[in-house]
């Protein structure tokens, strides 16, 4: 599925629809170049769920955690300045303790992260953005599904 996003507005729309559609452990691969859109993607996800006060990027500290309902928590990773996947061994992250992964730059952690259910390709597209859905998980085939039998979803859509 791609999505036309043709200002931030439609990415908070998104986040939202991705936000409302989630199941209940999610691991999310974020793709796209510097400036695609990955971390305004995931900061709206976040708000969506409920976050308040600063969401921190996490360039530089690498993950950053955050409460989003009850006992859950989400996992916001920025791997962009890791030089080797073994790093990831230091941050201390244990797969138990998020509900949601949302991982930028996930192929520089490659063999010390957990599978993806969806992968999120972002690119610059004129003023906007496009967003390539890909699902890698039968959970993520569902949430796809879902996402996509959303009309507010649907206003977006260039090819579903």
């Amino acid at each position: 599925m791609e999505l036309q996003l043709p200002d931030v507005a439609a990415t908070e729309l998104l986040a939202t629809r991705l936000a409302a559609t989630r199941p209940p452990r999610a691991v999310v691969y974020l793709h796209g170049d510097l400036g695609a859109g990955k971390s305004t993607l995931a900061r709206a996800w976040l708000r969506a769920l409920g976050v308040s006060g600063a969401i921190r990027s996490p360039t530089y500290t690498l993950v950053e955690h955050y409460p989003i309902s009850g006992d859950a928590r989400a996992l916001h990773l920025d791997l962009y300045r890791i030089g080797d996947a073994g790093e990831l061994e230091f941050l201390g992250l244990d797969g138990g303790e998020a509900t949601l992964w949302l991982i930028e730059w996930p192929e520089r952690g490659q063999g010390w992260l957990p599978a993806a259910d969806l992968r999120i390709d972002l690119a610059v597209a004129g003023a906007g953005r496009q967003a390539e859905f890909s699902a890698t998980s039968p959970a993520g085939r569902a949430w796809l599904n879902a996402l996509a039998s959303g009309a507010s979803a649907q206003a977006f859509a260039a090819d579903s």
